[in-house]
């Protein structure tokens, strides 16, 4: 390797995040941070790293994207036999992460996770292009396949099948909202002294701390 890791570090100065200028609502401090990152053209803003685990306890995590935001809640769409699908069955919980580095921000997110209606998961499936609609019908996703040239081949049928027609939303696939209990805000400072605040839900009121970073 041309540079050790140990030897890889950014020094965060830009800005600083304090009990006076938070938004004692988290939800309304999420969605600013959220419209400063696509103001300033990060890429994939709304990309969330999502961390659950299943009824063994080992967790997983992936990348899945924020498709709504609003005092409900956090709200996604996946396969709901996928792996993530399968652990939160199991365990309805997860904890999301936001990382813009460009602002030199990270947002994380906790709570339980719900299944949207029927009908709001049609609605936001109506509005996908026809090859996000279509893969979500013929992938089953996380399982293991046989070849990559199966999978197209599936592709190449199903389009043919539904060319001119409405494609349907296949009922393993549907949207998720996560309920949050917890946020953590987190602002990159010189020399690793970042400011980090944290809200916790307690008796229906959000609990704002100060965390050492």
């Amino acid at each position: 390797m041309s540079k050790k890791l140990a030897e890889i570090r950014n020094e965060y100065k830009y800005q600083q995040l304090t009990e006076n200028n938070v938004n004692h609502n988290p939800f309304l401090q999420l969605k600013s941070w959220m419209d400063e990152a696509i103001a300033s053209q990060v890429y994939e803003p709304t990309a969330m790293n999502m961390a659950t685990a299943g009824g063994d306890g080992r967790p997983s995590s992936r990348i899945v994207l924020l498709k709504e935001l609003s005092e409900e809640g956090l709200v996604f769409f996946t396969n709901y036999e996928s792996k993530k699908g399968k652990d939160l069955f199991q365990n309805p919980y997860a904890a999301i992460l936001f990382f813009w580095p460009e602002l030199e921000r990270q947002t994380r997110v906790e709570g339980k996770v719900e299944k949207i209606s029927a009908k709001e998961s049609d609605i936001y499936f109506k509005s996908r292009p026809t090859g996000s609609q279509i893969g979500a019908n013929i992938s089953p996703q996380s399982q293991v396949i046989p070849s990559r040239e199966l999978l197209e081949k599936k592709q190449t049928e199903f389009a043919k099948k539904f060319d001119g027609k409405e494609i349907p939303r296949p009922p393993h696939w549907g949207g998720y909202i996560l309920v949050p209990d917890k946020f953590e805000f987190w602002q990159g400072r010189e020399s690793r002294l970042h400011d980090r605040l944290q809200f916790n839900l307690a008796g229906g009121e959000w609990k704002l701390e100060r965390l050492a970073p």
